[in-house]
């Protein structure tokens, strides 16, 4: 009679939930709630109201939006966003992938790696003074140089023209390293049997690499074209320093100009211009993962 008494009590004892697991996390989710829900939920929030930091909030419905939508300076600093996503991102994957793939088989790769990371760990402000002594229009020693070959001096910082390439080359300098060592990781994934089979199969250098190397490779420039996007699109410290969005706004990024909005006081409008910026990057980020899928599924 013992028996059937007994089954309930454990199937009781198989219910019972453990509470440990729940309090290891616990933590996690309080400062993920506290540092990322919340003010994200703020700012959604604040996003529809006219508020300068201080007193109520002024609903106002989507006309932040409407602003933003219909503003030459809001589509004026996200062309310049592009240009330079055009001028970093297409240009530094394909450096990139040529580094990792020739550091695959060279000497002291130890070395290369440190001397490619350095410039994205030296402080910013630092290298962006470099960047203006270079390039001064005057006094820079590019222009020197160019005098010395009897070519006239170029405003590399102070024109138009040359702004945009001259702050793209900044970054490339900078952040190439990161991208040489997060697509030398994915290059180092593949093993080393597809190659020797390919050899086998009478395959040369460029075949490899082609048939081989780039498709597999697709899924960590993917990830690097992502992490790209997101670079230049939040880019502040560069242009803020060099050019301060100069000349002629010709280099006031999505970043500069958001950052505007919080000068301004502004934070309603600012909250807006966020969540604008972060469907518009997650939509061109969507374009290239599937174009480059297409090139991996080809």
């Amino acid at each position: 009679m013992a028996y059937p008494m007994a089954a309930p009590a454990r199937r009781r004892r198989r219910r019972r939930v453990p509470l440990a697991p729940y309090l290891f996390i616990a933590p996690f989710l309080a400062i993920f709630i506290g540092f990322s829900v919340y003010p994200m939920g703020f700012a959604l929030r604040l996003s529809f109201t006219n508020w300068r930091g201080a007193g109520a909030l002024e609903v106002t419905g989507l006309a932040n939006y409407r602003y933003l939508l219909t503003s030459p300076d809001f589509w004026g600093s996200l062309a310049n966003s592009a240009v330079l996503w055009l001028l970093v991102v297409p240009v530094q994957v394909v450096l990139a992938l040529a580094l990792a793939v020739a550091l695959m088989k060279a000497r002291f790769r130890g070395v290369f790696i440190a001397t490619l990371i350095a410039p994205f760990v030296t402080p910013l402000v630092a290298m962006a003074q470099v960047w203006i002594i270079l390039f001064d229009q005057d006094f820079g020693a590019v222009n020197q140089a160019l005098g010395m070959a009897g070519l006239p001096a170029v405003g590399w910082l102070t024109t138009t023209t040359w702004a945009k390439p001259t702050l793209a080359l900044l970054v490339l300098w900078r952040t190439t390293g990161y991208a040489v060592i997060l697509l030398l990781a994915g290059l180092q994934g593949i093993e080393p049997q597809v190659y020797e089979a390919a050899r086998i199969d009478g395959a040369n250098a460029w075949q490899q690499f082609w048939r081989i190397t780039l498709p597999l490779m697709m899924r960590s420039v993917s990830f690097y074209v992502v992490i790209g996007t997101l670079t230049v699109f939040q880019l502040f410290a560069e242009p803020y320093v060099v050019t301060d969005g100069g000349p002629f706004n010709s280099t006031r990024t999505a970043g500069l100009y958001l950052y505007d909005h919080i000068t301004n006081s502004d934070l309603g409008l600012g909250a807006a211009n966020s969540f604008l910026l972060v469907v518009m990057v997650f939509a061109l980020s969507l374009a290239s993962i599937r174009l480059l899928r297409a090139r991996e599924d080809a």
